[in-house]
C-alpha cells in the first residue's frame, strides 16, 4: 500500500538532462576577455525545472532522470538528491552555457541530448511507470529534448510511455519542441502539450503574428486530439486553448533578470493547480477533466516570478504578480514579436 509521505500527485520525466552553468556578467565586452561576478551550476532540464518549481511550490514530484554515470556526485553537488530519481547509463551529462548580462541579454548555448541505447530507453520507461505507480502519481510531465535511440538513429518513442499511463489513468503533459512537438501534437496522445510561440510556429509551419494567428495553430493542433495546448507567448501571457474554448491570462510587466525556465515555471504553475484542486468548471466549460481558468491563472504567476529570479529554476513563489484573466483574448493584437516558424 502506498505510504501517504511517499505520494505525488505529479512525477516528471527529463529524457535528456542537462549540467546548467550560468555566468553572471555586469561589464560585457564582445569579443572579448570577460570576468564573470558570479558563477552557478544547476542540474537542469524542462522537466528537471518542473520538478523544482513544484517542489518550491510545496508538491512533492519527484523527476525521473537518465544521468551519465562519469559524475556521479552531481545529483548532490546540485541538491537534487532528494528531488530525482536517477537511471545511471554510461557517459556524460551534456552542458549548457548561459551567459547573464546585467541590464542586458541573456544568452544560451546548450550541447545536444545524448544519444541512448535501447536497453537504456527500456529501462527509463520502466523506472517511469513504477515511480508513478508507487507515488500513485495522477500526471505525467515530460520535459525537454528527446536522446536519440542508438539503434534507430532516430529518437526514442514515447509510445510505450503513453500505453502504460492510459492504462494507469494517468494524464501526460509534454514540454517540447522541433519535430517531437510536431509529431507528438499530431499523434493526439498527450493530454496537454506547452508550447511557446515560436515552437508552435514551428509545429503547424507557418509564422505567428498575432494572439488570433496564436489561437488558431492551437485549435489546429487540438483537432488531433489534444485536451489543451497551453501557449505561452511572453509579455503577451498565455492561452489556454482546448476544442470548446479560448482563455487567456497575463500579469503586469515584471523585472526580467533570467528568462531561462520561464516556461517549465508556467508548466509547473498549471500543474500544481489541476493535479491538486477539483476539477471545478472543467467538464463543462473547457470539455476537459481539469480546471483550465485555475491553472491558467496560476501558471502565468508562477511563470512572470520566474523571470525576476536569477537561477534557471524556479527559487520561490512568494511575492506572486496578480494574474489578469480573460474569456476574450484580442484576436487582432499583434504579437510583442512575430514567432517565425523554424
Amino acid at each position: 500500500m502506498l505510504s501517504t509521505s511517499n505520494a505525488s500527485p505529479i512525477v516528471t520525466l527529463t529524457p535528456a538532462p542537462t549540467l546548467d552553468r550560468t555566468y553572471y556578467i555586469s561589464n560585457f565586452a564582445e569579443g572579448g576577455v570577460n570576468r564573470a561576478d558570479h558563477v552557478t551550476e544547476e542540474l537542469a532540464g524542462k522537466g528537471i525545472n518542473v520538478t523544482q518549481g513544484l517542489f518550491v511550490g510545496g508538491i512533492n514530484a519527484p523527476g525521473v532522470v537518465p544521468v551519465g554515470n562519469a559524475d556521479p556526485g552531481v545529483l548532490a553537488r546540485t541538491g537534487y538528491s532528494e528531488k530525482l530519481i536517477p537511471l545511471w547509463v554510461e557517459g556524460t551529462l551534456r552542458v549548457s552555457t548561459t551567459i547573464v548580462i546585467e541590464n542586458g541579454t541573456t544568452t544560451r548555448v546548450t550541447e545536444g541530448p545524448r544519444a541512448l541505447s535501447d536497453d537504456d530507453w527500456n529501462a527509463v520507461i520502466d523506472l517511469t511507470e513504477a515511480t508513478v505507480r508507487d507515488r500513485g502519481a495522477k500526471w505525467l510531465a515530460i520535459g525537454g529534448a528527446l536522446p536519440i535511440n542508438k539503434s534507430t538513429g532516430k529518437f526514442v518513442d514515447l509510445t510505450p510511455i503513453f500505453d502504460r499511463m492510459d492504462a494507469l489513468g494517468v494524464k501526460v503533459a509534454i514540454d517540447t519542441s522541433g519535430a517531437p512537438l510536431s509529431y507528438l501534437a499530431r499523434s493526439g496522445r498527450p493530454t496537454i502539450i506547452k508550447p511557446n510561440a515560436e515552437e508552435l510556429a514551428s509545429a503547424v509551419g507557418r509564422t505567428l503574428h498575432t494572439v488570433g494567428d496564436v489561437i488558431d495553430a492551437a485549435r489546429e493542433l487540438c483537432d488531433h486530439g489534444i485536451g489543451a495546448v497551453l501557449a505561452s507567448m511572453g509579455v503577451d501571457g498565455i492561452l489556454a486553448v482546448t476544442k470548446k474554448s479560448i482563455v487567456g491570462a497575463k500579469t503586469e510587466r515584471v523585472k526580467v533578470v533570467n528568462t531561462v525556465g520561464a516556461g517549465d515555471a508556467t508548466l509547473a504553475g498549471f500543474l500544481s493547480a489541476v493535479a491538486t484542486i477539483p476539477v471545478g468548471n472543467g467538464p463543462e466549460v473547457y470539455g476537459t477533466d481539469f480546471d483550465v481558468e485555475t491553472g491558467i491563472k496560476t501558471a502565468v504567476r508562477w511563470g512572470a516570478v520566474k523571470v525576476t529570479q536569477p537561477s534557471s529554476g524556479l527559487s520561490s513563489v512568494e511575492n506572486l504578480p496578480e494574474s489578469f484573466f480573460t474569456e476574450t483574448p484580442d484576436r487582432d493584437k499583434p504579437l510583442e514579436e512575430p514567432a517565425i516558424a523554424h
